[in-house]
């Protein structure tokens, strides 16, 4: 039985429809100019490991270091002039605030963060040097909200969510629509999952080009919340969390719930051990850098026999299965590696 906590509560699927595969093609043309078209590569020595072919989307390469500036982009240039005269505020463990403060200076705007006081040093330094103002809170959900809040009103800033937002998910959505056009034939695509923007936004994206894809998201032991939404049907916030996985220490919110609930096939769990050594492995056969976020979509793949469990119906080919895999982002702390 799934675990229940006093912080859940049931929202009706109908509630949020998924953004418009128009709303993403709408996006796409308006961030492209301004953001990476990013690589996706290939592993020979992974593929034999995991017993499948691998296409690893690397928004680790993108500008700021993540995929969150294709959401941050698309959301901070469809507002009006007058959303934006007294500034945008967000929070964010990173990534996300990073994307609003250099898409904010792109439009001439000010820009405000919240961020919780145990991000990594890295993720404080980016924030800042894109020109925004930080603001420290407690490392939970309820603090990161009442911050963000309290900077609004004092400010009038204008509020961006980092992923209760149909535009942020549009955004993110172009990823795998990018990935899609790239591999057409994927059998299935794995995304980490956290808030919900990256996985809502690749459930859409990708089964806008192929429909019947599988998408699964990926998410640490240690941060579950997304998991246990799913199984108990209820929406369940979890306050905080100590994974390594930073960038995945945030809850659904009832907008990408609903949306996950209707699209996503299944969401797969890492142990710290596990996201941890998926990294290294990365880092080693590729030879490029990606944070533990970005691992957690490829360490379930590791164990044995996981492809067999995911039940992929068979290529009429009769080759093994095509998997898509979105690195979500590159931005390590080098001064506290795991390895």
């Amino acid at each position: 039985m799934a675990h229940m906590n006093p912080h859940q509560k049931t929202v009706p699927v109908e509630d949020f429809a998924p953004p418009s595969w128009d709303s993403i093609k709408q996006a796409h043309a308006r961030i492209a100019p301004k953001i990476h078209r990013t690589p996706v590569l290939i592993s020979s020595s992974l593929d034999k490991l995991i017993g499948a072919n691998i296409f690893f989307k690397c928004d680790n390469f993108q500008k700021t270091g993540s995929f969150k500036i294709r959401g941050a982009t698309n959301a901070i240039f469809s507002l009006t002039d007058a959303d934006v005269a007294h500034g945008i505020v967000t929070q964010s463990s990173g990534n996300h605030g990073a994307a609003i403060a250099c898409a904010g200076a792109w439009r001439g705007v000010k820009t405000w963060v919240v961020m919780p006081k145990n991000a990594p040093a890295v993720k404080f330094r980016a924030v800042e040097s894109y020109g925004a103002q930080v603001a420290l809170c407690e490392p939970t959900v309820t603090a990161r909200n009442e911050a963000a809040a309290r900077v609004r009103a004092e400010t009038g800033a204008y509020l961006i969510h980092p992923y209760d937002d149909d535009r942020i998910i549009a955004g993110q959505a172009t990823a795998a629509k990018e990935l899609l056009e790239e591999i057409g034939d994927l059998d299935a695509v794995f995304a980490p999952v956290s808030g919900g923007g990256l996985l809502s936004g690749t459930c859409v994206g990708a089964k806008g080009l192929r429909p019947n894809i599988r998408i699964f998201g990926c998410e640490p032991e240690r941060a579950d919340d997304a998991y246990r939404s799913l199984a108990s049907g209820t929406l369940q916030c979890q306050e905080s969390s100590d994974t390594i996985a930073d960038g995945l220490r945030a809850s659904l919110a009832p907008r990408t719930f609903a949306i996950l609930r209707k699209l996503v096939d299944g969401i797969l769990l890492a142990s710290e051990e596990e996201i941890i050594s998926a990294t290294r492995l990365i880092w080693e056969r590729m030879k490029i850098i990606i944070e533990p976020s970005s691992a957690v979509a490829i360490a379930p793949l590791l164990r044995a026999g996981a492809v067999a469990a995911l039940n992929l119906p068979p290529r009429a080919d009769g080759r093994a299965p095509k998997l898509g895999v979105i690195f979500s982002g590159g931005n390590v702390d080098l001064s506290s590696l795991p390895f």
